[in-house]
């Protein structure tokens, strides 16, 4: 193994280390002491734990319910997926477990619902964010919306795993009341936000597309002033049937303000068009790619 791969290795199993952390912190000390079903199988054995110690004979811990319903997960995940593509999931699945088993208890959260349900959902969210970015899951809901997102590409994972959620929340208000469950549902809206920015943060970016009589003169002061790379495609006005230059330039937004400038400079009848991109990847932006 070279260096480099060891040091991307590592960097990625200390990501999964703090990711699983930040779950398992939000699942034990902020979530389950409010009675807040969030979804998947956290949200399960909350709910298995809330049973257990009210009508069982003795209390289910939430460690013991996270192990035992991921295997059926599991076990489907690397049918589809196959065992190396889970490795890091099973991971911090371990770390998980072994987290809500040893970690000590202590009260942490307030009487307010409404800040429980959004600092539950940020520290979720964020903790599952880092676990996605480093190529693995909590297990539960977060590896089946990871799974069906390769099937159903055109849906984000955060929404994904928002879906199955609250399928799941649906299913808690049976057991606690719906004031709980609706601090609930705010709780797995806030997840998905805070996980699909987590995933998707650093590869958006802005379209420029610059028709202009200078094509030129704009392109070159792009490239010497800027320091963003310019791509020139051949079109031809419609209506003079005249060829031109269409210049297009792939840049963050804080760039746009200068580039607007280059080109009022150079020729302000210049038609100038800026777009959206949802992922921008490759030298200047996200260099990894996924």
């Amino acid at each position: 193994m070279t260096k480099k791969r060891f040091k991307k290795y590592f960097t990625d199993f200390l990501i999964i280390v703090l990711g699983t952390t930040i779950v398992t912190f939000s699942l034990k000390y902020i979530l389950d002491p409010a009675g807040l079903v969030t979804g998947g199988v956290s949200g399960l054995a909350i709910v298995i734990r809330y049973l257990s110690s009210t009508y069982g004979p003795f209390e289910i811990p939430l460690w013991v319910s996270n192990v035992v319903l991921n295997v059926p997960i599991f076990l489907f995940a690397i049918y589809t997926d196959g065992r190396r593509r889970i490795i890091r999931t099973a991971v911090a699945w371990v770390i998980m477990s072994a987290e809500l088993a040893f970690f000590p208890d202590f009260t942490f959260i307030t009487d307010n619902l409404l800040l429980t349900s959004l600092y539950g959902g940020i520290c979720f969210g964020v903790g599952t964010g880092l676990l996605l970015t480093a190529h693995a899951t909590s297990g539960g809901t977060d590896m089946l919306g990871n799974t069906i997102s390769k099937y159903l590409r055109h849906i984000s994972v955060g929404r994904l795993i928002e879906i199955l959620d609250g399928i799941v929340v649906i299913c808690g208000a049976v057991v606690f009341n719906m004031e709980h469950t609706l601090y609930a549902i705010i709780s797995v809206f806030v997840m998905g936000r805070v996980t699909d920015y987590m995933v998707d943060r650093g590869k958006k970016a802005k379209i420029a597309l610059i028709i202009s009589k200078h094509p030129d003169e704009i392109s070159e002061r792009i490239l010497s002033t800027m320091d963003r790379g310019v791509t020139s495609v051949p079109g031809i006005g419609e209506y003079s049937k005249e060829a031109k230059k269409v210049l297009v330039c792939v840049c963050t937004k804080r760039d746009i303000p200068e580039m607007k400038d280059i080109v009022k400079e150079i020729d302000s009848k210049a038609f100038f068009v800026v777009g959206n991109i949802n992922e921008a990847m490759g030298e200047g932006f996200v260099e990894r790619w996924w």
